[in-house]
């Protein structure tokens, strides 16, 4: 890594010349024509709230892994009941849904920081987090870390960070949206206290204010591209080319908010554009994901780089992805919708 960094300018927005931005809106519409034969890891990303078209769409980007965070599904959870649910449709219906569409699904597992703030909860999920952190496909603990940055919360990321500890685990760290300087630098000395090496950790949603501790430390940094608020790609693109590729991912962390499934290819599409080394697109947007999370033991290249069989005609407790009579694959380019 670049020991002297020369500032990236306003974190907010894109800073380039005129003949930058106007090649870089050029990709809009038009990212698969740069991708071609290029395969992706996408480490964060929420497809509980995302349609089979997305899966589609992911599959036809070169998407041939991802990971599923546990994570805030908008309103809180009110029992204990539903938080079992929801770990079980990760390791369940969300896997087999994905594996439809030629796609690895893993995910990870924990308490997310603003439901760690409801404690008699919270005290009954983390009894059966190390059920769930057991089953096959879960490859961290995650996402945990701070979001309003309360003594709950920073009590459950330490309760989480010894069970990572305890079971040699990944751990997959939220950084707050708000104060995110300190945040991020609190999630990483806590991490280091309880004796847990940088290398297992994934520092999440960084920007230009956090990447160069979070690099200086040892631990991995990840990116969300997410229009309008963590990270654009364009300057996702500025920060590869000052700090190189090393211990960098990209991800997309789409949810149920206005998010892009599809940012990562858009991301390399617009590296290839910039002249970024195709070694460098492929460790942030494949490489270094997989070699944070193959860590858990859980992850084999071999399971999904030749890519998965596909029978969209099985069944997962009775359900497919079909419903009465549709064809296993439908043509998006097709105007008329059959």
């Amino acid at each position: 890594m670049c020991q002297e960094h020369k500032p990236i300018g306003n974190p907010s927005h894109f800073e380039g010349t005129e003949q930058e931005k106007t090649t870089a809106h050029a990709v809009d519409g038009t990212f698969a024509q740069y991708t071609q034969g290029m395969k992706f890891f996408d480490p964060h990303v929420h497809m509980t709230s995302r349609t089979t078209d997305d899966y589609q769409a992911l599959a036809d980007a070169g998407v041939v892994a991802l990971i599923e965070p546990a994570f805030w599904l908008g309103q809180p959870r009110t029992g204990l009941a539903s938080f079992k649910d929801y770990f079980a449709s990760l390791v369940g219906w969300e896997r087999f849904r994905s594996s439809q569409f030629g796609i690895k699904h893993y995910c990870t597992i924990g308490l997310n920081s603003r439901e760690a703030n409801h404690e008699a909860l919270a005290e009954q999920v983390m009894e059966i987090l190390p059920l769930f952190l057991q089953k096959e496909g879960v490859v961290g603990v995650g996402e945990i870390g701070f979001d309003d940055q309360t003594a709950a919360e920073e009590k459950y990321y330490r309760a989480q960070l010894e069970l990572a500890k305890e079971m040699n685990l990944p751990v997959q760290v939220h950084t707050p949206h708000r104060d995110k300087k300190k945040g991020t630098e609190r999630s990483m000395a806590i991490a280091l206290e309880h004796g847990i090496a940088p290398n297992m950790v994934i520092i999440d949603h960084n920007n230009e204010e956090t990447v160069k501790s979070v690099l200086d430390q040892g631990f991995y940094a990840a990116f969300t591209i997410y229009p309008f608020t963590k990270m654009g790609n364009e300057r996702m693109v500025e920060i590869v080319k000052q700090y190189g590729p090393e211990r960098i991912m990209v991800n997309s962390a789409a949810d149920w908010g206005i998010s892009d499934p599809l940012a990562i290819p858009k991301t390399a599409a617009l590296m290839k554009i910039k002249e970024v080394p195709d070694e460098h697109i492929r460790l942030v947007t494949y490489q270094n994901a997989l070699d944070a999370f193959a860590q858990s033991g859980q992850i084999q290249e071999s399971d999904f780089i030749n890519g998965l069989e596909i029978d969209q005609t099985q069944k997962f407790n009775g359900n497919t992805v079909l419903r009465g009579g549709q064809a296993p694959r439908v043509n998006k380019d097709s105007l008329i919708i059959r």
